[in-house]
């Protein structure tokens, strides 16, 4: 799908790859390590190889089961990352047999319990363009300005989709009935391409309808949407871009609970101090529905799903993230502008990419 960007500039020219030179990931741990307990914690540095390769030639080389390796997240194939996989603390002996010349182990400590799926803060990113001109440079230093005042939208990268943009059509033919897969592990994988894809189609609209409230003024806005006026009022003197409802359901930023937007103007005021976001819909059985002009947008998009919604476990997920950039430079002799940044977990660094480039050939 075309995943419409908030910012404004035109395509940016400028050349990058997810290369071991020009992509590098390193995985924020959501804890500090006991030092201590039956589990043994390796930070590890994989260079070309996915999150699942790495688990296989552990499981291979240490005599485990793949299910007493845990980790935090799946890993980028391609550059370098950093990340913390566990294993009981009875294979230390055989640790060395992993280091090859694109797995190294940095570091080890001890831990009490086995790491689970999502138990990291977030990842920092490298990421170095090439062929850069002192123009686009300068374009580029704009859209991170933007970016890092006022946000991304947290849509899902184009890996969630395969090769062919196409996983999410097979997981809505597995939930209707039209087609059959008989390992579990795949259906769950092709089902969560479709959640992923609803968020997507329903976070590009929510952007739209904000673009359209950066844009227009109230008069226009008032021939474009059916709200009150002084509900259009309220909306389009949000100081933040991506626009707020009521009903909305908000989750406190990065950590805390989820609750319903019931009355915007001291809400709206936590979410420009990045205190709390607001979250969209991946459809499934028992989710926090929003409610009121929030669950009328919300509601069109779960509508063609809304028959095999028990079938599926759904969640909430941030739709407005808030970048921390931490270094950025351009080196004119190079034609190179490189950027390091922080992503909360779940985040994708390529769609940072594509918001500041406006492409999506990568």
């Amino acid at each position: 799908m075309n995943r419409l960007y908030y910012t404004s500039h035109s395509p940016i020219n400028a050349y990058f790859s997810k290369n071991s030179r020009d992509f590098v990931v390193e995985e924020i741990p959501l804890y500090e390590f006991s030092g201590n307990g039956e589990h043994l914690i390796l930070k590890i540095r994989k260079k070309d190889m996915t999150t699942w390769e790495l688990v296989q030639k552990i499981s291979e080389r240490v005599g485990c089961k793949v299910k007493d390796i845990g980790y935090a997240g799946l890993k980028d194939k391609d550059g370098v990352t950093t990340q913390y996989i566990s294993v009981y603390k009875k294979y230390e002996n055989k640790i060395k047999n992993i280091q090859s010349q694109n797995i190294k182990i940095l570091e080890t400590f001890y831990h009490n319990n086995k790491i689970r799926i999502g138990h990291l803060k977030g990842n920092k990113f490298y990421i170095r363009f090439k062929k850069v001109s002192l123009v686009d440079a300068k374009k580029i230093e704009n859209a991170v300005g933007i970016i890092e005042q006022n946000g991304l939208p947290n849509y899902f990268g184009y890996q969630r989709f395969g090769l062919d943009g196409n996983n999410y059509k097979i997981g809505k033919e597995i939930l209707f009935g039209k087609k059959f897969i008989k390992s579990r592990k795949k259906r769950d994988f092709f089902i969560s391409a479709y959640q992923s894809h609803i968020f997507n189609l329903w976070l590009s609209k929510r952007v739209e309808i904000s673009k359209l409230f950066a844009s227009f003024s109230l008069k226009e806005l008032e021939l474009l949407f059916i709200y009150p006026k002084e509900m259009i009022a309220n909306i389009k003197n949000q100081p933040i871009f991506f626009k707020m409802f009521l009903g909305d359901i908000l989750h406190h930023y990065p950590y805390g609970k989820v609750f319903e937007c019931l009355e915007i103007n001291s809400e709206i005021q936590r979410f420009e101090k990045r205190e709390l976001t607001i979250t969209g819909a991946l459809p499934g059985k028992k989710i926090i529905r929003a409610n009121d002009m929030a669950g009328i947008i919300e509601k069109d998009f779960i509508a063609e799903c809304e028959s095999v919604i028990n079938k599926m476990n759904g969640s909430r997920r941030f739709a407005w993230i808030f970048p921390e950039i931490l270094t950025q430079a351009y080196k004119k002799e190079e034609a190179w502008y490189e950027i390091s940044f922080f992503l909360p977990k779940g985040s994708y660094a390529t769609v940072l990419v594509e918001e500041i480039l406006h492409t999506k050939k990568l």
